[in-house]
């Protein structure tokens, strides 16, 4: 068996005729987007939560990022803010909102809390879901009548999908991380090369990336058009998870270890698809369309491609490089590359430097807890000698449903998930990268090669 057979087959309640399954949900994570109209189908049908206990609440997506303490001024993020918090009060399940010391990114505090854990179905009406499964977990995005579903029932019907396996081995060079691998997979398989499959990533590489970075590689597997990705539990795995706040502690531990420690796809195991990497091909990447599947090593030209419209949008020609492209937007931050090691590392690279006078650079932790370590930590001392700003945390300019949008026109490189049409405000054009690779943009004032910095 797969290691995803293996998790969902225990989760199976019932067959349906016609080949669907009834699947059971261990934990349900909601937020302020695709909630409300959930709750008020429950409220229409009189209907009750059924297991309140297996749901986790936090507002994410409409925060702002500064000046938390005071009311939200964007009529539509407080609406939406205020809606949950109400809801939640309604159904009697705790919420971390604004100023809660719990509050975050709904898939940065899944796993930093512990709630995050081997062997569990997870679902969110949220795409990015997905990240959850660096922990060995089938965890996958939903829409609106689902969470409803699962609000009633804590339970989904499903077809079950079917599976690939993608294998990176060896050593990547110096200046390649997480964010570099998966973009560079994307870019081979296209965005829509995982559609209809659930993905398993293995091989020597993905085993020596830390939690964080696998956490980065399960966020946007659903960007290649995946169910969702995960990742086999390791010691690596089980060391993240110990003393956390909702972890299990003492002999409960050592027997969920032992029980996790059977996680993991059986010699022979089939996939219906497989494909295989060398680490040592990627390098640090960038995108220049306006899907994530649009990405060229840094060092290479803007291909030919049939897109017009996507090159049109983002002010490219086929043949260009993009390396001196003047920029003027950094964004550090989402729930892919928000977490405290990302933070770590911009602040290794950009000490002592100081970012490019015309580049607005923005850093935004991904939960209140990064927040805090990294003040303990002093990074925010550094990010504000480098002419960086910290913000609060929150999904930021990730998306524009908030008050952090990009311009009209203006290029922003940006350790996000997705860079598609508008995403980042109206007429907006990104361009997705690492966080190293980012911070050396905001120093430059303009795309540049990691390496060149590196190579002593």
């Amino acid at each position: 068996m797969t290691l995803f057979d293996k998790i969902w087959d225990a989760h199976v309640v019932t067959q349906i005729k016609g080949g669907r399954q009834v699947l059971y949900i261990d934990r349900h994570f909601i937020h302020e987007v695709t909630s409300p109209q959930a709750f008020s189908g429950l409220k229409t049908r009189n209907i009750p939560l059924y297991r309140k206990e297996k749901i986790t609440a936090t507002a994410d997506h409409n925060v702002p990022t500064k000046n938390q303490h005071l009311p939200i001024t964007e009529p539509l993020s407080k609406k939406q803010v205020n809606t949950l918090l109400q809801n939640c009060k309604d159904f009697d399940i705790p919420c971390y909102g604004l100023g809660h010391e719990k509050q975050g990114i709904v898939h940065v505090i899944g796993p930093e809390l512990g709630i995050t854990r081997p062997g569990m179905t997870i679902v969110c009406g949220d795409s990015h879901t997905s990240t959850h499964g660096a922990f060995g977990c089938i965890a996958f995005g939903i829409g609106t009548s689902q969470v409803e579903q699962v609000m009633a029932s804590q339970c989904l019907i499903l077809n079950k999908p079917k599976t690939m396996r993608i294998t990176v081995n060896g050593a990547l060079q110096k200046g390649v991380t997480s964010k570099d691998i998966v973009l560079y997979i994307i870019s081979k398989l296209t965005a829509a090369g995982g559609t209809g499959h659930f993905i398993e990533f293995a091989g020597d590489t993905i085993q020596n990336l830390s939690m964080e970075a696998r956490m980065t590689i399960c966020n946007m597997s659903i960007e290649m058009g995946a169910r969702g990705g995960m990742i086999a539990p390791d010691q690596k795995t089980f060391d993240y998870i110990k003393g956390r706040e909702f972890a299990p502690k003492g002999i409960d531990f050592e027997n969920a270890v032992a029980h996790w420690k059977t996680l993991k796809s059986e010699d022979g195991a089939i996939f219906d698809t497989e494909h295989s990497f060398e680490a040592s091909d990627i390098s640090p990447m960038l995108t220049y369309g306006t899907n994530p599947g649009m990405g060229i090593k840094i060092e290479d030209s803007i291909p030919d491609t049939n897109n017009k419209k996507a090159l049109d949008y983002m002010g490219f020609s086929a043949g260009e490089s993009l390396i001196g492209k003047r920029i003027e937007h950094v964004f550090i931050g989402s729930c892919t590359n928000s977490r405290i090691e990302d933070l770590r590392q911009v602040a290794d690279f950009v000490k002592g430097k100081s970012k490019a006078q015309h580049i607005t650079a923005m850093i935004v932790p991904g939960s209140k807890k990064v927040e805090k370590q990294a003040k303990e930590e002093g990074l925010d001392k550094i990010f504000e000698a480098a002419g960086f700003e910290l913000r609060e945390p929150g999904c930021s300019a990730c998306l524009g449903m908030n008050e952090d949008k990009i311009p009209e026109g203006e290029y922003c490189v940006s350790t996000s998930n997705r860079n598609f049409e508008g995403r980042q405000g109206p007429g907006a054009r990104t361009i997705l990268a690492s966080p190293l690779t980012a911070a050396a943009v905001a120093v430059e004032g303009q795309i540049v090669d990691i390496r060149k910095f590196l190579s002593n």
